[in-house]
């Protein structure tokens, strides 16, 4: 059954046309009877309103369809930088994924960013360059962005019949034929190369035999003895090559004319690859505290992860889970191995965009919704008590832009925190917090887009009259020197004394590697004290991590050291030590040399060559960096790094020195030490 199934996910930049491949994708292997145009608005995977009214993938959509009698779990993820935890989640969980690139614009900054995800997690990949139709496509162009850029030995499969408005069919240089479509797409028709396009035909078939060639030594052997190459020999050798990620396989197309889908599809079946032939999971085992390797077996002991939560107004929380190893079936126990907290799975769904249909059980290899979990989070490893084991958490982008937001009415202040609360559930990049001052309720995203989106769901999908502040940076604070700091804690409560003593060293780290907690108290060696002091003292300074310093801004880049403890059994309490590690905590910071950071966005613009002095004049006035800059036939692609308190209103600004010909992304970078300028 694994051979016969794949989890694939969709990815390029915004706009490349990856909703759009994925309806075809649904159309012509029979999932649905109507092709669903994003334009339109009735796009089957983007069902969200404010998807259908915006025109933009939100979040990212599962479904499954059949091709050739393989199962395809099928993930359409965002191409927004916003979202970009979407993508980040998804890939996780995937074995595959097809690569979509603009025939007109190459590789963009977005793709980029999905790459390296992609590269992280190790996932095969395939290519599909789109809109082979549009004015200014050049497939042979985007082969060398691919490869200058991506840094991967991109190899044609097939090349374009024509172009822009001539675009007519494809050459497959595996069969070396050429294949058109007719019937809105339904029907290929299968020809020899015409005379006409032979040299070209047989120019990239060598190109693409000579890259098999430096992968494979017996296409090496039979290609020098001037042997004829098998055709199932090449795709076998591909495949290989392409689990390896040592060669992305290219294909062409015109998704919104309907050209070039099937072959896209056989060769997700022919070069993705099954759950069992991915490399084994890596989990951490809690008894043993030893790495262990986790082989995808439908017999094995039952691990999943929970890479994505949506809440159903009925339902309850949706819980998209997929199942590394063994099985859940329908109404069983799952346990929460993070939480330590015992959940069951009363339904089990198959989805398929916003609907779903019931399952018996979720096996190895495969994706589904489980509802009933409600402790379960993003991230979480569910299992059995038996085996505990956790897979890899999650990194999500810190999140840098905030608004503040209050309810019309008292009365809904209880109902907005609860909204608040789902809503952070479903999207990890997504955070609330009060301001201690204010009394203000304070959330924080990704971008000016990100929270938009999330407050239009409040006011629209939740029908929740709220006023909304204008954005405001996220800072974050830390400290520039090393101090030590001894601290005492006593307070009689309930007629017993409660009394701690700790001595915290505490030293900034490496930008970037985050806050880090060391025990290593000398006179009181672990075993001496118990288990539930020591608890209680992580947990008032991780706790005391996320309240600041001075500003009240998150801390980062901290490392924190318990080099003393002072325990007496008689009134030494867990109380009196999570107390008494925050004190010391915030007294040596505050001793420390504390620094604000600021929020370094990576800016990507895209301007006609006549703009490009305005634009990049346009970025440095507002203390960015220009790193480098790219000349294309017909625009300029510039590099640059700037402060995310200076790019408010960029988008008005940028248009108006361009006349709205130039065009922007950003993407957070790096905390630095604020600058007064």
């Amino acid at each position: 059954m694994l051979k016969t199934m794949r989890n694939i996910g969709i990815m390029a930049h915004i706009d490349a046309g990856k909703t759009t491949t994925t309806e075809r994708i649904l159309f012509y292997t029979g999932k649905s009877h109507r092709i669903g145009e994003v334009d339109d608005g009735e796009a089957i995977m983007d069902w969200m309103e404010q998807e259908q009214e915006r025109g933009i993938t939100i979040q990212s959509a599962a479904t499954t369809t059949y091709w050739k009698g393989c199962q395809i779990n099928i993930i359409d993820t965002p191409g927004h930088v916003d979202f970009t935890a979407e993508v980040e989640r998804s890939l996780r969980v995937l074995d595959g994924a097809v690569a979509i690139f603009d025939a007109v614009h190459g590789v963009e900054p977005q793709t980029e960013t999905v790459w390296r995800q992609a590269r992280r997690y190790n996932v095969p990949c395939v290519g599909y360059v789109n809109k082979m139709d549009r004015m200014g496509a050049d497939f042979f162009y985007v082969i060398e962005d691919v490869k200058n850029k991506l840094k991967i030995n991109a190899a044609a499969l097939q090349i374009p019949i024509g172009k822009e408005g001539n675009f007519e069919g494809v050459i497959d240089l595996i069969e070396m034929k050429e294949i058109r479509w007719e019937n809105n797409g339904e029907n290929m028709t299968f020809s020899p190369v015409l005379p006409q396009h032979e040299a070209i035909a047989k120019e990239w078939r060598e190109k693409l035999i000579d890259a098999l060639s430096g992968f494979s030594d017996l296409i090496t052997e039979k290609y020098l003895a001037g042997e004829d190459i098998d055709t199932t020999l090449i795709r076998n050798e591909l495949r290989k090559a392409v689990l390896k990620r040592e060669i992305l396989p290219l294909f062409v197309g015109a998704s919104r004319r309907n050209l070039g889908v099937q072959p896209l599809i056989d060769a997700i079946v022919d070069f993705l690859p099954s759950p069992d032939e991915t490399a084994p999971a890596t989990g951490h085992n809690l008894k043993k505290e030893e790495e262990i390797k986790i082989p995808c077996d439908p017999k094995g002991q039952p691990l999943g992860l929970v890479f994505k939560i949506q809440n159903d107004r009925e339902a309850g929380s949706l819980c998209y889970v997929r199942m590394y190893s063994g099985s859940i079936k329908t109404g069983s126990a799952v346990y929460n191995t993070g939480k330590k907290k015992r959940e069951r799975a009363n339904r089990i769904l198959r989805m398929h965009s916003n609907k779903s249909e019931p399952m018996d059980s979720l096996d190895a290899g495969d994706i589904g919704v489980i509802i009933g979990m409600k402790f379960a989070q993003t991230g979480d490893t569910v299992g059995t008590e038996g085996w505990p084991v956790l897979l890899e958490k999650m990194q999500f982008p810190e999140p840098v832009i905030s608004i503040s937001i209050e309810p019309k009415t008292i009365s809904d202040q209880d109902k907005l925190k609860e909204i608040l609360e789902i809503l952070s559930k479903e999207d990890p990049t997504f955070t609330t917090r009060e301001n201690e001052e204010t009394g203000q309720l304070i959330i924080s995203g990704m971008g000016e887009l990100h929270l938009d989106v999330l407050v239009t769901r409040l006011l629209k999908e939740y029908k929740l009259g709220a006023k909304v502040g204008n954005p405001q940076v996220t800072y974050r604070e830390s400290i520039s020197k090393v101090n030590e700091h001894s601290e005492s804690f006593s307070k009689i409560l309930g007629g017993k004394e409660n009394a701690a003593g700790i001595t915290l060293r505490v030293e900034p780290s490496t930008r970037g590697e985050g806050n880090k907690y060391f025990y290593a108290a000398k006179n009181a060696g672990r075993s001496e004290v118990p288990s539930g002091i020591l608890e209680a003292i992580e947990r008032g300074i991780t706790s005391a991590f996320s309240s600041g310093i001075v500003m009240g801004y998150p801390c980062i880049d901290i490392k924190a050291t318990v080099t003393d403890i002072q325990y007496f059994e008689l009134n030494g309490t867990e109380f009196a030590f999570e107390a008494c590690a925050s004190m010391a905590f915030d007294e040596a910071c505050r001793n420390a040399s504390p620094i604000l950071l600021e929020p370094i966005m990576a800016v990507d613009l895209s301007s006609p060559h006549e703009f490009v002095g305005e634009v990049m004049s346009l970025v440095t006035q507002r203390g960015g960096h220009i790193h480098s800059m790219n000349s294309k036939t017909d625009i300029d692609e510039i590099k640059a790094q700037a402060p995310m308190e200076k790019m408010f209103g960029f988008m008005t600004s940028l248009r108006s020195v361009s006349q709205g010909r130039a065009s922007f992304s950003l993407e957070f970078s790096h905390f630095e030490k604020k600058v007064e300028r």
